[in-house]
Parts: C-alpha cells; structure tokens; sequence
C-alpha cells in the first residue's frame, strides 16, 4: 500500500472522490459544529471477513485534516470479527465527519474484495491451481481492488493493456486466425522492442491443438471449458505452456476445476460483482 500512496493514479482518485463528496464545502458539518470542536471517533467493523485500506483510510483522514491524530488497531490482511474496533481517530469533528464517507466507501470496498478472494483462495489450498483477477475492476480503482485481490491471497493477471499481451477471441477473428495473429503480435513486439509475455485465448480443443503447433506464445486460456474438457487440454499441453481456465468459474464449481491440474482460474467475480463489507464511524 505504501507505494500506491505515492501512485499519482490513486491520488487523483482521492482528489476525485473529494470532489465529488465535499465540492465547495461540508455544509452540514459547517453548520452543526463549531470549527474549534474537538472529538473522537472509531471505526467498527460489522461483519467477519479480511481488513483492506486500513493505510489508506489513514492517508485519506489526514489529507482532509493533517492535525487528526489516528490510532490503527489492526494491520493490512487482519482477520476481522463482528464490533472490531479497527481505527480510533481523534481532533477536529468536522474534520473526521468530512472524510467520513470517503474513508468508508474505499475501505468497505477493498476490504470487501479480499474477504471475498480468500474463499476463494483457501478453496484452492489443497490444489495446484492459483486464483486470478481480471481487467473488469472500477473505472478509476484498479491498482487498488488489484492490491485488495493480493490482500486476500490471489494474484494479479496483467494490470491493464499495457503489462501483458492477451489474445483474445476477437483478435484472432479479426487478425484472421490463430496463426496470424501469434505471428503479427511478435512482429510487433520486435518492432517495438518489447518484451512482454504473450497469452492467447482458445474456445475449443481444436484451437488448443492449432496453438501447439504453432507455439510462440507463454500461457493458453481455456475460455468456457467444461472441467473434463480443460483435463484433455491440459493433458495435451502437458506443462509446455502455463494454462489459465475462464469463464463463469464460481466458488462453488471452483474445486471441479481446480482438480483437472490448470495453473490458473481467473475470475472477474473477484472485482465486478463483490458485496462490500460493511463498516460504521461512530462518535465516542
């Protein structure tokens, strides 16, 4: 978390977030309480699951306000019970009440991300297989649920179009096959001078097949294999490239996959769809 404090990336997103919350001003607060009130507060959790942007709830506070002065009680990655009480925060009540809600939504956010990855991961304990992100994260929060991801146990899949090359369905269809598109993607990284790891993605055996021939890539995806389906592609691939399966992978089914010996499941489900968890700021 250190790093992304300093990521101009995640500090415009803070600036954005107060933009929109605060604009001209915290009327409210303004209103109700003297500027030179004095007061503290803390931040409970409400529910059992994993502690993500503790750091940052304390980097977002004093942004607002410098003067605040904050007690954390937990670290990044705690395990959290129901009525924890994870951060004290004392000094200018409108201050505190300012940040309030920021504070809160990038918390319940992240927090509710790795709760949700570390079922998943500890799912995959007793296998080979790792747990995956994707690219459908919050416009704007990327680099954190990704961090909330690792948090929780997973790892990351590439950050964005920039990190990794992906082949996916569409390319090969418009580059005009599977073998078009592997020789067309090194002609460009020569071109270029990059050296980026090359990932493409296959929709039947076939196409599996078509990638072993051809080689020149690093990981094949077995996009919407059923279980027994990635065993075969799996069994052919037989540890010559990394393997990755996709699509509509849930907690429940993930064991099934896990047991054919793939390397990797990615799962959007990690970021797009995850129920945040639920803290409250509390006055003492």
């Amino acid at each position: 978390m250190e790093n992304l404090l300093k990521n101009p990336l995640v500090i415009n997103l803070i600036d954005i977030s107060f933009a929109e919350d605060i604009g001209e001003g915290d009327h409210t607060s303004l209103a109700c309480i003297d500027k030179t009130e004095q007061g503290k507060s803390i931040i409970i959790a409400k529910e059992n699951g994993v502690l993500a942007g503790i750091d940052l709830a304390e980097f977002i506070f004093k942004k607002v306000d410098p003067t605040l002065i904050i007690k954390k009680f937990f670290s990044e990655g705690a395990l959290l019970n129901d009525k924890d009480i994870v951060m004290e925060i004392s000094g200018s009540s409108q201050s505190m009440l300012t940040a309030e809600r920021t504070v809160l939504n990038f918390i319940q956010r992240l927090s509710g991300i790795a709760t949700s990855t570390k079922q998943y991961a500890e799912a995959l304990l007793d296998f080979h297989t790792q747990i995956i992100d994707t690219r459908k994260t919050t416009p704007g929060m990327r680099l954190l649920e990704k961090w909330a991801v690792k948090v929780g146990g997973g790892k990351n899949h590439r950050i964005g179009l920039y990190d990794m090359i992906l082949i996916k369905d569409n390319h090969i269809d418009f580059a005009g096959g599977i073998e078009n598109a592997i020789d067309k993607t090194h002609e460009y990284l020569k071109s270029h001078n990059l050296n980026l790891q090359i990932e493409i993605e296959t929709r039947s055996i076939e196409e599996v097949k078509k990638v072993l021939i051809k080689k020149g890539v690093h990981r094949i995806m077995l996009d919407n294999f059923t279980p027994s389906m990635i065993s075969e592609a799996v069994l052919l691939i037989n540890h010559e490239f990394e393997t990755e399966a996709s699509g509509g992978i849930t907690l429940l089914t993930l064991k099934e996959y896990a047991k054919t010996g793939v390397d990797f499941i990615s799962s959007g489900a990690l970021t797009h769809s995850v129920k945040s968890f639920d803290f409250s700021m509390k006055a003492i």
